[in-house]
């Protein structure tokens, strides 16, 4: 059984196509990350998956129910959030979720409420007022509540948005968590480096439609090449070295140490081949991630910085070249 399955689903809003015929499958236990730039459709595929707009076309089944309506138990066993999760201001961290517990039919033990607090690293903060929470302990109460529903399927929106790095490593244990406990997770973001770190698959939309969807393997192998900064204590002989490798291409960077365009795979080489003339690795640092590539090549780039908006070989000469 999938957790998702939606078939050829299409969404408009005047003349603009959101979702053009789009198809995605997730499945028990699966993570999969949903990747794509600035209107490519992320957020309106979450919110037909939610039942907070109905599509022009296609199927959705969650947890093998067709998502046709939202009456009886069609939501049942779904968590999560789209964009920024809201909760009265004027209430306790643990006031709101008691709430949204009886709001959900059946309440929860307070035990319960308290377990998903302690998850998410707001048992301290607990009692205190909305109003006095940062961005990030309000993204942390989102997925509290979203665990209150015992999911077995959750959709989640930009999750670590507003969290320092170590709540950011948190999630991603969280999530990783439960999807050995048979959650199937969907997970959108901007952070393309955060969902390396926790995605079994990847889908990448582009102006509404799939525009490429496989396993985190698969998006190794067929990545175009990543980007590399390197310093040695030999750069001249690591020059050397390089240059017998096939597909590795290095050259001095502008403001030094040296630039390297090559698969992962390929790089594994350099560095043996480093490490058997006794050429010593000072720093080695990804600049282009497999996924990273994957996405600019798929996407044409983001609105991050001038380099991000290259191509990916563009980008890897542009390093090469020291810029």
């Amino acid at each position: 059984m999938y957790a998702v399955r939606a078939t050829g689903l299409v969404k408009r809003f005047s003349d603009t196509t959101a979702l053009d015929g789009l198809d995605i499958g997730l499945a028990p236990g699966e993570v999969r990350g949903l990747l794509g730039p600035n209107g490519a459709g992320k957020t309106t595929l979450l919110r037909i998956l939610f039942g907070l707009i109905r599509p022009d076309g296609g199927t959705v089944e969650l947890l093998g129910r067709r998502l046709d309506h939202l009456g009886g138990d069609v939501l049942d066993g779904v968590g999560g959030f789209v964009e920024e999760p809201s909760f009265y201001p004027y209430l306790t961290g643990r006031a709101n979720l008691k709430l949204l517990a009886k709001l959900d039919g059946d309440g929860r033990p307070a035990r319960e409420i308290d377990d998903a607090l302690g998850r998410v690293g707001l048992a301290e903060r607990a009692g205190d007022r909305l109003s006095g929470y940062s961005t990030g302990m309000r993204q942390r109460l989102g997925l509290a509540a979203a665990l209150l529903r015992r999911p077995r399927l959750l959709l989640l929106d930009e999750p670590t948005s507003g969290l320092d790095p170590g709540g950011t490593r948190a999630v991603a244990g969280l999530v990783r968590e439960l999807a050995a406990d048979g959650v199937a997770v969907l997970l959108s973001s901007h952070q393309i480096g955060e969902l390396e770190k926790v995605c079994d698959s990847y889908t990448v939309m582009r102006v509404g439609r799939v525009v490429w969807n496989g396993t985190a393997a698969e998006l190794e192998a067929q990545a175009p090449d990543s980007a590399y900064a390197l310093w040695t204590s030999d750069d001249a002989h690591a020059l050397e070295l390089a240059s017998r490798i096939p597909r590795v291409r290095i050259q001095r960077a502008a403001r030094g140490g040296l630039a390297v365009a090559a698969r992962s795979g390929d790089m594994d080489v350099l560095v043996a081949a480093l490490g058997d003339a006794r050429v010593l690795i000072r720093r080695l640092e990804l600049m282009i991630s497999p996924l990273e590539s994957m996405f600019f090549a798929l996407t044409g780039g983001h609105d991050g910085p001038p380099l991000d908006a290259l191509e990916p070989q563009e980008m890897a000469d542009t390093i090469l070249a020291g810029a």
